[in-house]
């Protein structure tokens, strides 16, 4: 056993513990504070403190794990909410007393899928677990070999082995070191769209199913409940919700919004197939520094099943300043505005782990990884925001302007980008909604004609330009507010499905087009501006079928 010899915040120095490796778990003082390994020196080890130091001192003792920093993954982490090591936040004895059972000594009901001698692959399913209403939650096979023996259908205990196969006990619960991928057979290079049901990112900037987006935007611009509304409704299997220090009030109304929403596609609680890892700003910083390993983690377990999960982290950037914080305390080279130099590296890494593979199991499986970040004073060209843009291949910035406008999702169509728009225009099409490409650059070619000509408005007022270019802010205002506006609080808008929006769009061109029909006749600007358009904008709101929303737009606007 070693002893601490220096404490500095969440940096410890402890020494006489031989043969420690880089990333083992260590335990400081009495009541085993866990550390990770971050730098060793001859004898002498640095260690990063995952819970507060307060009270440890030199001389305290040191325990080496002989193992890194991992996770207990099982059937417990559905409807679960974790801290940023994975321990469940759901009871005070987690704390009091240090417990470490992941769920709680709970009993699950465990169904076979194999009989003994059976010869089975790496990760052939051996049983299922039954879930409330969540995604099927498979136990793997971790080796190949022959089933030397099953338990029969009935309940079981997290701890108790339910099979063996090739000498190997296996039990519900698997260990994962947090900062190793899972392996996978192969990436697939085939793009399946993930759909969120919120109109501007299905629309505009779509993101395919194992891809990585990232949604920078300053105080205020609705980054949380924006990242809320796609944990919501999108429509992937599993999601896994990093609160990454966030305030706790928002992670509370996060959990209590999920525990009460139905599940669209099961009937069952929405919370049923989402975990929520919370690692809030007043919870220990270097804890908040494994929180998005961890979540990318318990997604690649879901995704080795054969699930698409999606890992929303709110936010990198508080994930970086841990990183900051960490290295000034450690007497690293400072780069960019204090971060440390391996950040662009850390965050590539983390969003490598997205994609949509072949599992070692043979099945199909995604990782899908929506980041937040939060650029100090909006400042988008800050070191964080910067790196990341080269990582994803998603941008959703967030637009101050459209916020204050009370326009919501206030994404910036104009500052914003999707790589794979032509690829998943390509699966529209083979999925029979073949003008799926056409629409989308229609209503971006008319978005950027409204932007541009609405400077030039600024500066010779809008009654001087001639009657097309003011058609053309007409269609700019008549796809801002009748698509791509979306209101949370609003039970028939909060999502949309793609037949739904698909008709909003086309009901919206088609009121466009009319009017620059009425614009090339020679009918005057000002008498087309004044029609009534209140039906076709309200129909996002009281429509709630595709059919209504195309009578709705039809006879708008009327012949002068």
């Amino acid at each position: 056993m070693g002893a601490l010899t220096r404490v500095n915040g969440p940096l410890v120095e402890v020494a006489g513990l031989p043969g420690l490796a880089m990333f083992e778990l260590v335990g400081l003082g009495p009541v085993r504070v866990p550390g990770e390994v971050v730098e060793i020196r001859g004898d002498r080890a640095t260690v990063q403190a995952y819970e507060y130091t307060g009270g440890l001192r030199p001389g305290d003792p040191a325990t080496a794990y002989g193992r890194p920093l991992s996770a207990d993954l099982g059937p417990h982490l559905l409807g679960g909410v974790f801290d940023g090591l994975l321990r469940p936040l759901s009871g005070a004895d987690v704390w009091l007393t240090g417990a470490r059972t992941p769920s709680g000594g709970r009993e699950w009901r465990f169904a076979p899928l194999v009989a003994a001698g059976d010869a089975v692959d790496l990760e052939t399913p051996l049983g299922e677990v039954e879930t409330a209403g969540a995604p099927s939650y498979l136990v793997l096979a971790p080796a190949a070999g022959r089933v030397g023996a099953i338990r029969p259908a009935g309940p079981v205990g997290p701890g108790e082995p339910v099979g063996r196969v090739g000498g190997r006990d296996v039990t519900l619960l698997r260990r994962w070191p947090v900062r190793r991928p899972m392996p996978y057979r192969d990436r697939l290079e085939e793009v399946v769209p993930l759909v969120t049901r919120q109109r501007v990112v299905d629309l505009l900037l779509p993101v395919s199913r194992g891809g990585t987006v990232a949604v920078p935007g300053g105080f205020g611009t609705g980054k949380t409940v924006l990242l809320q509304q796609i944990a919501k409704w999108c429509d992937a299997d599993v999601v896994v919700y990093v609160g990454c220090g966030e305030r706790g009030n928002e992670m509370a109304e996060v959990v209590a919004a999920l525990a009460e929403l139905a599940d669209p596609r099961t009937g069952g609680r929405l919370a049923d197939r989402t975990v929520v890892i919370a690692n809030t700003s007043n919870m220990p910083m270097m804890a908040r520094e494994a929180s998005i390993y961890t979540g990318v983690t318990v997604a690649e377990h879901f995704r080795s099943m054969g699930h698409d999960a999606v890992v929303i982290a709110d936010s990198t950037s508080r994930w970086a300043e841990a990183r900051r914080e960490f290295a000034s305390r450690s007497g690293a080279m400072p780069a960019e505005e204090g971060y440390p130099a391996d950040l662009a590296s850390a965050l590539a890494a983390f969003y490598e782990r997205a994609g949509r593979v072949t599992t070692l199991g043979g099945r199909t499986g995604s990782v899908t990884v929506i980041g937040a970040v939060s650029p100090p004073g909006g400042d988008m060209t800050e070191p964080v925001t910067a790196h990341t843009q080269r990582f994803v291949r998603c941008l959703w910035t967030l637009d101050r302007d459209l916020a204050y406008a009370r326009h919501y999702p206030a994404v910036s169509w104009s500052a914003s980008f999707a790589r794979d728009a032509e690829a998943i225009a390509g699966w529209h099409a083979r999925e029979g909604r073949s003008g799926w490409g056409e629409r989308r650059a229609r209503v971006a070619s008319l978005l950027a004609e409204a932007d541009r000509l609405a400077l030039l408005a600024e500066l010779v007022g809008a009654a001087a330009l001639p009657a097309r270019e003011r058609v053309a802010l007409l269609a700019g205002r008549l796809l801002r507010e009748g698509v791509l506006q979306q209101s949370a609080l609003s039970p028939a808008d909060a999502f949309c499905d793609a037949e739904r929006t698909i008709a909003l769009t086309d009901a919206v061109l088609g009121v466009i087009g009319r009017c620059e029909e009425l614009a090339a006749r020679g009918v005057p600007a000002g008498r087309i501006e004044q029609s009534d358009f209140s039906p076709v904008l309200r129909a996002k709101d009281d429509a709630p079928d595709p059919e209504t929303v195309r009578a709705r737009a039809e006879g708008v606007p009327g012949a002068p």
